[in-house]
């Protein structure tokens, strides 16, 4: 497997600009090239660059972290002790088991945080992190889909038990129906959203994945929501996203909530009446005000 410099920024949060001169200055990166002359790099490139990151933000000098052996930069890693980069170094391990298909260390990491505070806990400082890091690479199909099937599938079983486990809403909160669009099947954003409104004491009505619109219709002429909250990771290629909010929105008469990565990357007008919801820290902030 192979990644751009574009996605190691993405995922590092170190400047490409950067990348490229510390490349030339130092030994710890030497990534490949195409025939293109583009660079690319291995899968142990990025968990190195991830690893020299999270030194470099916390105060160790790059060629200080230059002269390390790979070893020696995991230990000190391992002896940061602030809690910004104790959940830095669990996300980038996250990453890591996620590259490596490790599911075992995947869900290991996952347990033994949900076990040293709480779902809740785990969900906003360590899932969210990882789905916001990875969520580019998902986006961009640059990882095989197998890697993204085995994050989601843990993530989703640990999401579903942890609803479960929420009393149902008795507050006279509005309504919200959750769904997505018809062919669209990346469910774990939507399931996010299930459980914090579902926390927040607000009256959900969950339709899940691949809902036609004219089905969205039926449910709202009988229940009439105050919401439509969609979570869209992609969007079908064989529609348009302009078209079928603006349908959702004319056809229902329902006010529309729409969030993730394919919102973010939509550079079109969106149609009138369509809220957006552009990450989870707006998330959180829009349920607190309802």
């Amino acid at each position: 497997m192979s990644f751009t410099i574009k996605e190691l920024e993405a995922l590092s949060g170190i400047k490409a600009h950067t990348i490229r001169i510390w490349e030339q200055r130092y030994n710890f990166l030497k990534p490949s090239r195409t025939t293109t002359n583009i660079r690319t790099y291995s899968s142990e490139e990025l968990k190195t660059i991830l690893t020299v990151a999270l030194l470099n933000k916390h105060g160790y000098k790059i060629s200080r972290i230059n002269n390390m052996a790979p070893v020696q930069r995991r230990q000190e890693v391992m002896a940061l002790n602030t809690n910004e980069a104790i959940i830095e170094h669990l996300v980038n391990d996250l990453i890591s088991t996620m590259i490596d298909l490790d599911g075992a260390g995947f869900e290991t990491i996952i347990n033994r945080h949900i076990a040293q505070h709480d779902i809740f806990t785990t969900l906003q400082t360590l899932v969210f992190p990882f789905l916001e890091k990875t969520g580019t690479l998902w986006q961009t199909s640059r990882i095989n889909p197998a890697h993204e099937h085995l994050a989601t599938a843990i993530i989703r079983q640990k999401l579903i038990s942890a609803i479960d486990q929420l009393p149902l809403p008795t507050t006279s909160k509005p309504l919200f129906v959750l769904l997505l669009p018809e062919d669209e099947h990346h469910e774990l954003g939507l399931l996010l959203a299930y459980f914090l409104l579902k926390k927040e004491g607000v009256p959900i009505l969950y339709l899940g994945a691949s809902v036609p619109l004219k089905d969205v219709s039926y449910v709202v002429d009988i229940k009439k929501p105050a919401y439509l909250y969609l979570h869209l990771t992609s969007f079908p290629s064989r529609q348009s996203l302009q078209k079928y909010l603006s349908s959702l929105s004319t056809t229902t008469g329902t006010s529309v909530i729409i969030s993730g990565a394919a919102v973010q990357m939509f550079k079109k007008e969106l149609p009138a009446g369509i809220q957006t919801i552009t990450s989870f820290d707006a998330l959180f902030s829009f349920l607190h005000s309802l």
